[in-house]
């Protein structure tokens, strides 16, 4: 009487499993890298607004402060109202910024007052995600 025994069954994986997983995770990362450069962009432009808003905000405090505009944002941090000049997120360099005079009034030309700056700017001349350029902010 002979015995007859199970086949024993060879542990591992086929290679229509392994295919199948690779396809699942190519598809998903093929779905994940677009939302990444995505987010990366959303996030730059949040830092951008948010710099914008705080050395508007500093050069209106120096102008409460002093009665004139600073003469640079150099200034500011001279004067301690800034640390250091923030980069722009999106050139990233502190000196692509883009300063705007305030212009000359008779009064300031007869004082020989030198016209200081009343508003700031991104450098970029890229569109942000709502199709505006980042110039304009």
């Amino acid at each position: 009487m002979t015995k007859i025994y199970p086949k024993k069954r060879k542990k591992g994986f086929t290679l229509i499993e392994i295919i199948i997983v690779f396809t699942l995770i190519g598809i998903l990362v093929g779905l994940g890298i677009p939302q990444y450069k995505y987010a990366t962009k959303r996030a730059r432009e949040s830092i951008l607004r948010e710099n914008l808003f705080q050395m508007r905000i500093l050069i209106n405090q120096y102008y409460a402060d002093k009665q004139k505009y600073p003469l640079s944002l150099q200034t500011l941090v001279d004067e301690g109202y800034l640390y250091k000049i923030p980069a722009d997120p999106i050139t990233k360099s502190s000196e692509t910024w883009v300063e705007v005079r305030e212009t000359l009034t008779d009064e300031n030309v007869l004082l020989a007052v030198e016209p200081g700056i009343v508003d700031i700017f991104s450098g970029s001349e890229q569109k942000g995600i709502d199709g505006t350029l980042y110039n304009t902010w």
